[in-house]
């Protein structure tokens, strides 16, 4: 059913006319018609035209049980209703306008399928009734098929959500005491010049998933909302960023829209922005100007996810902590292409185009705060050096790795997680002491590699171990004596069979619970070593 719900609430003395969203052929005026009255009509009711029944202002308490089934034009507007009866609606299935103003229908009075069989209605007016009582903090309309709202009528409620609708415009009386407004999955392509401006109390601006495009913003848009921290705008159609943004944005998401250049001026007063989400866009070379985002001084995380940047942007903010950059096309790393961001703790430049040979040797020196370094999906030949030495989780999986030598992770004594997967790694490729200072590692991560055994002398606190997808052919007894805490190991899809594995190999597991072997090319019987007795406590002095 498609139902354009108006709701209204005009203030307005006495009775309305009879319906007015239609015109008068659709629904005319009492005494207008030459034609006469149809031979059922409620009592004390008129009905000008066969398919017209209007009953306003009659004090009526109940409602009428012989309305004619051919109507499509129902007014029962200025009276006592407390209830719609369900076997009565059924009966209209012909109903196409329904004006039940200012009656007394509370929720309870309406049925759970009020307006199921009524499947031609289109316009509804149910103002100053009591769907809404005044107590209501949160109006919630998500998934309807609302196309307009009128003027007061959800009075004065502090978060209202109009989501998956069929709005195609922000309505421009909404409440002002607004302090939440969920309009996404909506067909808004504008937002007319003043919609917003009473909304100061506006924290959260939800307009994804809409067909916003320039043209449907001004620099007057946003100018009012002098309270607002979260805006998101994802899932348009914007070429730009938006002018007359917000001084108190916390959060701006502008995700999947077509925005090709970041002016500076437009961002230039969003000192306290935390959050700038520009992933899949179409940013490109010239996209992100040097400094273009200097001036967010207490940025913490820039998405850029899936744009066509082929170098990090240039003078960032001092303070930022994230810089995701994962689907670019950044193919360098310069010495002081990150010298502008010590602070950073988070670095992902996964899926780009970076070579070992355009990695600079001190691409990372300055990054001493850095604890996750993602570089997956690279091109990388060998470990980058200089690696910060705080770094709690490393990623390089999907590379081009050949060899693994002990001096790029020397130093890395806080690793907690290295990846390695998808690379062409051997265990002849891994040079003597390459776990050695490795004392943190505990997730190890080797799979679908062309490992023909498991590599020696792995790291001391190593606890989940991925082996799946190599050529591994035997396991012999002393193959995990220098992992005593491990948990967890992954050897599926090896070229083991029934007898590969020494049964002396986990003797000395005493906390291992997972042992995957399966997709070899015969089953292997594992036997789990017996739970460790529980160690007691040294006493205190």
């Amino acid at each position: 059913m498609r139902l354009s719900l108006l709701l209204l609430l005009l203030l307005l003395p006495g009775p309305q006319p009879a319906l007015g969203m239609e015109d008068d052929a659709s629904f005319p005026h009492l005494g207008e018609s030459s034609q006469p009255p149809p031979r059922a009509c409620p009592p004390r009711c008129s009905c000008p035209r066969p398919d017209t029944v209007d009953c306003d202002g009659l004090d009526l308490r109940v409602f009428p049980d012989n309305i004619t089934r051919a109507a499509q034009h129902l007014s029962l507007q200025n009276n006592q209703l407390q209830e719609l009866p369900y076997n009565e609606l059924s009966r209209l299935s012909g109903l196409r306008t329904l004006n039940l103003h200012n009656n007394l229908i509370s929720s309870e009075g309406l049925p759970d399928e009020a307006f199921e069989s009524l499947t031609q209605l289109q316009h509804i007016y149910v103002a100053h009734n009591k769907f809404l009582p005044r107590s209501l903090r949160v109006a919630d309309l998500a998934a309807n098929e609302v196309t307009e709202i009128f003027p007061l009528t959800f009075g004065e409620k502090p978060a209202l959500s109009l989501s998956s609708n069929q709005l195609s415009y922000v309505p421009p009386s909404l409440p002002p005491s607004l302090e939440r407004l969920h309009l996404q999955n909506n067909l808004i392509s504008k937002v007319p010049r003043g919609a917003l401006s009473r909304q100061t109390h506006l924290r959260e601006l939800y307009l994804q998933h809409n067909q916003l495009t320039d043209s449907g913003l001004d620099a007057t848009t946003f100018s009012k909302l002098h309270r607002l921290e979260y805006l998101d705008l994802s899932h348009n159609q914007l070429a730009a960023v938006p002018a007359g943004l917000p001084r108190t944005l916390a959060v701006l998401h502008l995700g999947r829209n077509r925005i090709r250049w970041v002016e500076a001026a437009r961002l230039g007063g969003l000192r306290g922005l935390r959050y700038l989400l520009l992933q899949h866009n179409q940013l490109g070379a010239t996209g992100l100007p040097a400094g273009a985002l200097r001036p967010l001084r207490g940025l913490h995380t820039l998405h850029l996810y899936g744009n066509r940047l082929d170098r990090v942007p240039q003078a960032l903010p001092r303070r930022l902590r994230a810089l995701v950059l994962p689907h670019n096309r950044v193919a360098a790393l310069g010495a002081r292409d990150l010298a502008s961001t010590p602070r950073l703790a988070e670095l992902n430049l996964a899926y780009n185009c970076l070579a070992s040979a355009r990695v600079h040797l001190r691409a990372f020196r300055r990054l001493r705060a850095l604890r996750s370094l993602d570089l997956a999906g690279n091109q990388l030949t060998q470990l980058p050096s200089g690696l910060p030495a705080g770094l709690h989780t490393l990623r390089l999986q999907r590379n081009q790795l050949r060899t693994l030598e002990p001096e790029p992770l020397a130093g890395l004594h806080q690793l907690q997680e290295l990846s390695l997967a998808h690379n062409r790694l051997r265990v002849g490729g891994i040079g003597p002491g390459t776990w050695h200072e490795l004392q943190a590692l505990q997730v190890l991560d080797l799979s679908h590699n062309e490992l023909s055994f498991v590599p020696p002398d792995l790291p001391e606190a190593l606890e989940e171990l991925h082996l799946q997808g190599n050529r591994i052919g035997h396991v012999g007894p002393e193959a995990f004596l220098s992992t005593p805490r491990l948990r967890a190991l992954f050897l599926r899809a090896n070229r083991l069979h029934m007898t590969s594995i020494a049964p002396e190999a986990f003797l000395g597991l005493l906390h291992l619970r997972v042992v995957d072997t399966t997709g070899n090319p015969e089953p292997v019987l594992v036997r789990l070593p017996p739970t460790a007795p529980r160690q007691p406590r040294a006493a205190g002095p």
